[in-house]
C-alpha cells in the first residue's frame, strides 16, 4: 500500500471542503478525517504483514530532493495519533458555529496534512517544508477565529508565529550544511555522517532552537499559554494535542542519530531543562484563575517531563517519551474539550465563576473526572504507562532526576484536584448547566476509552515503537 495515499486524501479532502460551502463544510471534513484515520489502518496491517508501504521519488535534481516518505513503526505510531484526533477534534467542534466554516474546516485537515507529511518525511528539505506547511493553517485558525481582544489575540499570535519561524531558519540552516557534506538530504545519509564535535554542537544546538520552541520548553515557551488561550479550542486542540509532538518526534528521529556526539554531552542538560520545566509548568498552573491559561501549562510541565524521557538516551526513555506523546494527546484535547464544554453554557473561563456543575451533570461530572486523574497518571490510564517509563528511563541515568521529574504527579494531583474542585463542586452558579449532549458524550467517551485500552494493555503500541526506536538508539551509539 503506498503511504502517499493518506497525504493526498487529507490535501484533497481540504480542497473539496472549502469547495463544499458552509453548510456541509464540517460534515464533509468529519467525512475526509474518517477516510485518512482508515487508511491509517490499513497502513498498520501493510505494515505489520511486512509489505513495502514506502514511497521515494526524483523530485528535485539540484539540489538533489527527493519526495521520499518512510513509514516504520514510530512513524505510523504518530500518523494514528494525528489522524484519530484529527476527527475527534472535528466532530467535537460540532456545538461551535463558526463564520466562513468551510475555511476553517479546510485549515484543520490541511494542517493534518501537514504534519502527517512532517511526521512520514525521510527527506530532510521535504522534512522542513511540511514543517513549515504546519505552521500556516493554526495561524490562521488562531488569528481569524480565536477569542478575546482583536488586537492582544494578533500580538500573541504574531510572537507565536516569529518565533517558531525564526527557530525553524536554524533548522534551515542546519539541513544546507549538512547537505554539504553528506550531497543528499535522505535521512539515512545524513546518520552516516561522521560529523567533528564541533560541527555536531553546532547541529544540535541549531535543530534544539527549532524543537524546543515548538515544544515548548522553556526558556522558549513564552508564546505557549496566550496562543493556548486565544486560539479557538480547536485550534487549541490541534497545537496541544498533535502539533508539539512534531518538535518532540523530531528530536528523536532528526537530532539526537544525526548529532549523537554531541547528544550524549549535553544530555544532563537537556534533560534539566525538560525537568524545570516540570516544575515551572506546575508550580505556574497553580496560580491560573482561567481554565485554558491552567491546561496550558499543565501541558507544558507534562512535555517537559516527555523531552527530558528522550533526551535520557536510552530505550526506555525513548519508548516512555512515545507512549506519553501519544496519552499526552488524547488526554489534552479531552481537557480542552472540557473547558470548551463549559464555555458554551457560563461563556466564561475564568474558574472562579464556576462552580456546582457535578449536581446537575452526573455524566459530564464522572468523564471530566477520569480525564483529571489519567492527566494525573493515576494507573490504568494510558498516561500512567507513558510517566512511570520516563520516569525509569531517568533513575537508570541519576536517581534525582526520577525524584524531581516525578513532582509533575504529586503537583499535578494538586493543581488538578483543586481546579476540579472548583469548577465542579461547591456553589451552584446561577446559569443552569444542561447534561452533555450526544456529539460531547461521544467525543469524551471515544478518548476517555483509549486512555483506559492501552492504559491496561499498552503492548500492541509497544511493539510497534520499539523496533524504530532500536535502530535509532544503534545510530547513536555506533
Amino acid at each position: 500500500m503506498n503511504v502517499s495515499l493518506l497525504l493526498i486524501i487529507l490535501l484533497v479532502g481540504s480542497f473539496l471542503t472549502f469547495l463544499s460551502g458552509d453548510k456541509l463544510a464540517s460534515k464533509v471534513a468529519l467525512l475526509f478525517s474518517l477516510v485518512a484515520l482508515g487508511v491509517s489502518v490499513a497502513l498498520l496491517n501493510s505494515f505489520n504483514l511486512g509489505e513495502d508501504i514506502n514511497f521515494v521519488a526524483p523530485w528535485i535534481n539540484q539540489p538533489k530532493i527527493s519526495f521520499a516518505l518512510a513509514a516504520d513503526g514510530l512513524a505510523i505510531a504518530m500518523l494514528l495519533l494525528t489522524t484519530a484526533l484529527t476527527p475527534i477534534i472535528i466532530f467535537s467542534s460540532f456545538g461551535t458555529e463558526f463564520k466562513n466554516a468551510k475555511s476553517i474546516y479546510s485549515l484543520i485537515l490541511f494542517m493534518a496534512f501537514a504534519m502527517a507529511g512532517t511526521f512520514l518525511a525521510a527527506d530532510g528539505l521535504l522534512y522542513y517544508i511540511f514543517w513549515e506547511l504546519a505552521l500556516i493553517p493554526i495561524y490562521f485558525i488562531a488569528l481569524i477565529w480565536g477569542n478575546g481582544d482583536a488586537e492582544d489575540r494578533k500580538n500573541a499570535v504574531v510572537k507565536f508565529f516569529i518565533y517558531t519561524l525564526a527557530g525553524s531558519l536554524f533548522m534551515l540552516i542546519a539541513f544546507v550544511y549538512l547537505y554539504q557534506k553528506a550531497g543528499s538530504f535522505m535521512i539515512e545519509d545524513l546518520y552516516a555522517l561522521d560529523l567533528s564535535d564541533n560541527e555536531q554542537n553546532w547541529i544540535f544546538a541549531a535543530f534544539f532552537l527549532a524543537y524546543a520552541i515548538k515544544i515548548p520548553l522553556i526558556p522558549f515557551h513564552t508564546w505557549q499559554a496566550k496562543v493556548y488561550q486565544k486560539a479557538p479550542t480547536v485550534g487549541t486542540m490541534l497545537l496541544s494535542g498533535i502539533m508539539l509532538k512534531m518538535g518532540l518526534y523530531s528530536v528523536i528521529r532528526w537530532q539526537l542519530p544525526i548529532a549523537p556526539d554531541a547528544a550524549k554531552g549535553h544530555a544532563d542538560l537537556m534533560i534539566a531543562i525538560g525537568i524545570a520545566g516540570v516544575i515551572y509548568g506546575s508550580i505556574v498552573a497553580l496560580r491560573q484563575k482561567d481554565l485554558k491559561k491552567l491546561l496550558a501549562y499543565s501541558s507544558l510541565a507534562h512535555v517537559g517531563l516527555i523531552a527530558a524521557g528522550a533526551y535520557a538516551l536510552n530505550l526506555d526513555g525513548f519508548r516512555g517519551a512515545v507512549l506519553q506523546m501519544i496519552a499526552h494527546g488524547f488526554v489534552v484535547v479531552g481537557l480542552f474539550f472540557v473547558a470548551e464544554i463549559i464555555y458554551r453554557r457560563y461563556e466564561t473561563r475564568t474558574i472562579s465563576e464556576m462552580g456546582g456543575i457535578r449536581t446537575q451533570t452526573p455524566k459530564f461530572a464522572s468523564l471530566f473526572m477520569i480525564l483529571v486523574l489519567a492527566s494525573v497518571a493515576l494507573p490504568t490510564t494510558f498516561n500512567f504507562v507513558g510517566e512511570f517509563t520516563v520516569l525509569y528511563s531517568l533513575s537508570q541515568i541519576n536517581v534525582w532526576f526520577a525524584v524531581l521529574g516525578g513532582t509533575t504527579i504529586i503537583l499535578g494531583a494538586y493543581y488538578m484536584l483543586k481546579m476540579y474542585q472548583h469548577v465542579m463542586l461547591g456553589e451552584t452558579n446561577s446559569k443552569p448547566f444542561a447534561e452533555v449532549n450526544f456529539n460531547e458524550g461521544l467525543s469524551l467517551v471515544l478518548i476517555v476509552a483509549v486512555l483506559f485500552i492501552f492504559g491496561m494493555y499498552p503492548k500492541p503500541i509497544n511493539d510497534l515503537i520499539t523496533p524504530s526506536l532500536e535502530h535509532i538508539l544503534a545510530v547513536i551509539n555506533r
